[in-house]
């Protein structure tokens, strides 16, 4: 039946929509006039200051759960390749490195070949 009808026309549609969001036990407001439509979603009291939930970060791991020895060991790796002799092309005399690590490769495969025989 609404197919039937034929489309409004712009001076039919209202001339302004308010997208409200009331908290705990607030009542949505009333249109000022005719030509308003208001829409209210209600949220808890609690989220009244908070941060929106999809404009949040995501909590990976919480830091009361984490050593504080493991926290500075993963900041320590994050940085590694930043630091001089890490053989990287990232950062200053990050490529010092480079023969430090070739020769822990050959001196860990040497290790190895002999343990084998």
């Amino acid at each position: 039946m609404a197919d039937d009808l034929p489309p409004p026309d712009a001076s039919e549609l209202p001339e302004k929509i308010s997208f409200l969001t009331t908290f705990g036990e607030e009542k949505c407001p009333e249109a000022d006039n005719a030509d308003e439509i208001v829409v209210c979603a209600t949220a808890p009291e609690g989220d009244r200051y908070r941060i929106p939930k999809d404009l949040r970060q995501g909590e990976d791991e919480p830091a009361s759960s984490q050593s504080w020895a493991s926290a500075v060991e993963s900041l320590d790796e994050e940085a590694r390749t930043m630091r001089p002799n890490s053989c990287s092309v990232v950062g200053t005399g990050g490529f010092t490195g480079c023969t430090q690590a070739m020769l822990r490769e050959w001196f860990a495969a040497r290790r190895g070949k002999s343990a084998a025989n």
